[in-house]
C-alpha cells in the first residue's frame, strides 16, 4: 500500500483517479460540511428550481459532519467536528455528485452502488472519517470560512471550513467504482454458508451428547 499523502483541496480530478481504496489520506485546504437531511433536500430544490446554492460545491469536497458550534458577537465557531452516516443520504447522492461534480465525500457508514457509479462517472472518491474520533478530526480546524442558511439549526447549516492534515481519512470508495463496504458484504456473505453449517454441526453434537 502507498504511503499516506497529504491532498489539498479543492483537488483535480486527476488527484481523485489516482487514489485506490483502501488507501488513507489526509486533507488541507477547504472543505464543505452540514449533517442534515433538510439541507440534502433543499439542495435538491435548489437543481430543481435552479437557485444557485449559497455555496459554491461546484468540486468541492462535500462530507457528513456534525459539528458542536457557538454563536457570539456575529462569530460562529467550530469547536469539534464529527462524522454522521451518510447511508441515510443516499436518495440525494447520486444527483447531488452528478450535479456539482464532487471530488469527495464522506463521513461514516458509506454509500451504496447507485453513489459509487455517480462516483466513477465524475471522478469522486468516498473518505470515510474515523468514528468517534472528534478529538483528532477538530485538531484540524483552523477557520471557519463561511456559514450558510443560517434559518437552520447550526449543524445543519452548509460549513466551509479551512482545514490543515484533517485526518486519516480511508478511501473506503475509489472513482473506479471499487468499494470496501461491497468487498465486506460480499465476504460475510460468501462466508455465511460456513457458519451456519458449523453452528447447525454444533447443535447436532450437542444434542446427540445430550442422549447418551
Amino acid at each position: 500500500m502507498a504511503a499516506t499523502r497529504t491532498l489539498t483541496f479543492p483537488p483535480s480530478e486527476a488527484d481523485i483517479r489516482a487514489l485506490r481504496a483502501g488507501e488513507m489520506i489526509f486533507i488541507d485546504g477547504e472543505i464543505v460540511m452540514t449533517a442534515g437531511l433538510p439541507t440534502h433536500q433543499r439542495l435538491m430544490r435548489c437543481l430543481e428550481t435552479g437557485e444557485a446554492p449559497p455555496t459554491d460545491l461546484t468540486g468541492a469536497g462535500f462530507f457528513h459532519l456534525g459539528s458542536y458550534n457557538t454563536e457570539a458577537d456575529g462569530k460562529f465557531d467550530v469547536l469539534y467536528l464529527n462524522p454522521t452516516t451518510s447511508t441515510r443520504f443516499n436518495p440525494y447522492m447520486p444527483t447531488l455528485i452528478r450535479a456539482f461534480g464532487l471530488r469527495a465525500v464522506g463521513g461514516k457508514g458509506g454509500l451504496d452502488r447507485a453513489c459509487a457509479d455517480a462516483m466513477k462517472e465524475v471522478g469522486c472518491v468516498y473518505l470515510s472519517f474515523l468514528g468517534g474520533g472528534c478529538t483528532v478530526l477538530s485538531e484540524a480546524i483552523r477557520e471557519v470560512v463561511s456559514v450558510s442558511w443560517n434559518d437552520m439549526i447550526s449543524h445543519y447549516r452548509i460549513v466551509k471550513l479551512r482545514v490543515e492534515q484533517l485526518g486519516p481519512l480511508t478511501v473506503a470508495i475509489d472513482a473506479h467504482g471499487n468499494s470496501l463496504y461491497d468487498d465486506l458484504q460480499a465476504g460475510a456473505e460468501n462466508a455465511m454458508p460456513g457458519i451456519l453449517e458449523q453452528l447447525r454441526a454444533a447443535r447436532e453434537a450437542a444434542a446427540s451428547g445430550g442422549q447418551s
